[in-house]
């Protein structure tokens, strides 16, 4: 039975992004599809293109376009408590130039999938069971005298919530059982930036005076900060 639902779930959530976020003609440069792309003179050097590589069409057969396993729970047991299962152009080859992708969240109880953004993609979520607390936040306002807007919402099985591009957002499991969601984003590759990993455990460290003065703490802080192991979910 909950095979099934999320077939549906899924099914649906593809089919409406698909519909809505279907590429249109701009007067502009396509959006990267990696964090960068350095330009080469010689072409016999390069190694990275914005996307993928085209499989010769007389090649490409059902399996490009297939994949298995989503009905399988992520392993939760790290410090958060979630794990992300994603299905973009590096799982599902068939995905390249189609500008979607989609990945399965598990939450233990009280689990947290934590501040994150996706620099290239929209992100559409719907729960399938279990209670979320999620939220996203606005970027800088114009006023300097204002804050960043902060919306957030309690979702239920079957509630949808939507996280724009390249926005701060999170989702929080508050409740005693596990919780399960699927989500679409509007990218092949939509990327993520956690912002406890990024910030406190980039390699090499970001200076702590940087930080220190950012965060308007003192260095032990910052220190004890870096000092910890910041691993990624997915």
């Amino acid at each position: 039975m909950l095979l099934i639902k999320m077939q549906i779930i899924f099914g649906f959530l593809a089919t409406i992004l698909i519909v809505s976020l279907a590429p249109f003609s701009y007067a502009s440069d396509p959006s990267p599809l990696q964090d960068f792309c350095v330009a080469v003179s010689d072409s016999a050097a390069a190694v990275f293109v914005n996307g993928k590589f085209c499989k010769n069409p007389n090649m490409v057969v059902a399996d490009d376009f297939f994949l298995s396993g989503l009905n399988k729970p992520g392993n939760t047991s790290n410090a958060v408590g979630s794990w992300v299962t994603p299905v973009n152009v590096n799982q599902l080859p068939g995905l390249n130039t189609l500008g979607i992708s989609a990945v399965r969240i598990d939450y233990a109880p009280y689990g947290l999938n934590p501040p994150h953004t996706h620099p290239r993609a929209t992100e559409i979520l719907v729960v399938l069971e279990g209670t979320l607390y999620v939220g996203f936040v606005t970027s800088n306002p114009a006023n300097p005298a204002m804050k960043n807007k902060l919306f957030t919402k309690y979702l239920n099985p079957g509630d949808v919530f939507v996280f724009p591009e390249g926005l701060i957002h999170f989702q929080f499991n508050v409740g005693k059982t596990n919780a399960v969601a699927f989500a679409g984003l509007s990218s092949q590759n939509p990327g993520v930036i956690t912002i406890a990993n990024a910030v406190f455990g980039s390699d090499p460290p970001i200076n702590p005076a940087v930080l220190t003065k950012a965060f308007q703490v003192e260095k032990n802080v910052i220190d004890y900060l870096q000092a910890q192991f910041w691993s990624n979910i997915g």
